[in-house]
């Protein structure tokens, strides 16, 4: 699924991975983009999906997903739905954004026994959305909130989980005030994103896009 740059996941998620774990949990880098890509699936029933996943590490997840003996319902790359037959790209519909569903704000995505309820996050894009398991043991926020700051993924010091009670209190930019937010904000004077002349327009046709011969 696309939309959603996975940076923040609750600290349950790495105590809910392993084999005992009822949810099957994998997560994976892609460093040039600084992308997180998640793996979930249903151990009984073996339906999954992926978010955010990256169209140059296409075929490392399709490896997984097979090695994994799982059958992938949704993603976000037109090169996995052709690895992948049966799978289908999904994005928020306030993203503008082609797919082959879009969802809003409440809306459930099952696999299996579990589905990720869909929360409007907007604010790095008006597209951002949160993923939250249905069992609440886990989240997996967009770019509107990161570990430890927000927007951006480039200052995180190697953090990849943490909890809301943790960034409710010491994320510098929630602790802000409403102007004290905007302005530090308005001036981060950060360079253009690698490849977001790419990256973007690939994004907005979120997985029906001609795959690269």
């Amino acid at each position: 699924m696309a939309g959603a740059a996975l940076k923040v996941a609750w600290r349950q998620l790495s105590q809910r991975s392993g084999s005992g774990a009822p949810v099957l949990l994998r997560q994976m880098f892609e460093p040039k983009s600084c992308t997180y890509t998640y793996l979930l699936g249903d151990r009984e029933s073996r339906e999954a999906i992926l978010i955010d996943p990256v169209l140059e590490t296409a075929p490392r997840d399709a490896q997984l997903v097979k090695e994994l003996g799982l059958r992938l319902l949704y993603a976000g790359s037109g090169l996995l739905r052709s690895l992948l037959p049966g799978c289908q790209s999904v994005i928020s519909r306030l993203s503008g954004a082609q797919a082959d569903l879009h969802i809003e704000d409440g809306d459930s995505i099952r696999f299996g026994r579990f589905a990720l309820e869909t929360r409007a996050s907007p604010g790095h894009t008006p597209g951002c959305v949160t993923f939250v398991l249905n069992d609440h043991s886990m989240a997996f926020t967009g770019d509107a909130l990161l570990i430890r700051g927000c927007g951006r993924t480039d200052f995180q010091q190697g953090l990849t989980v943490s909890t809301v009670e943790e960034e409710r209190t010491l994320n510098p930019r929630l602790t802000l005030s409403c102007e004290e937010f905007v302005k530090v904000m308005d001036n981060l004077n950060l360079p253009k994103p690698l490849q977001i002349d790419i990256a973007v327009p690939a994004n907005m046709r979120c997985g029906v896009q001609t795959p690269p011969s």
